[in-house]
């Protein structure tokens, strides 16, 4: 990951992500523009993929068990036992 990639949040690279595809949608862009948008696109979803992944590893969530009792479970381990895979990604 470069400096550049740590400096940027989630919802800063999600923004610029949605301006290009705007951008791109519209075909207001040089192909030569289209290009370097769609490089730029390409980073932007790989930082965001990223933010994901660390945010999901981090996630915890509370399970009530039948007798009343809770007990924690990461998130990832709930994961695994569904059935998301990374074609169920953002983009």
């Amino acid at each position: 990951m470069t400096k550049s990639e740590k400096k940027i949040s989630f919802e800063e690279a999600l923004e610029e992500l949605e301006k290009i595809a705007e951008k791109l949608e519209r075909q207001s862009l040089s192909l030569e523009d289209s290009i370097k948008a769609f490089e730029r696109g390409t980073e932007l979803k790989k930082i965001c993929a990223d933010r994901l992944k660390e945010a999901e590893g981090k996630i915890e969530f509370l399970q009530k068990n039948s007798d009343g009792s809770t007990t924690r479970e990461s998130f990832i381990k709930e994961k695994s036992s569904s059935k998301l895979d990374d074609s169920d990604g953002i983009f």
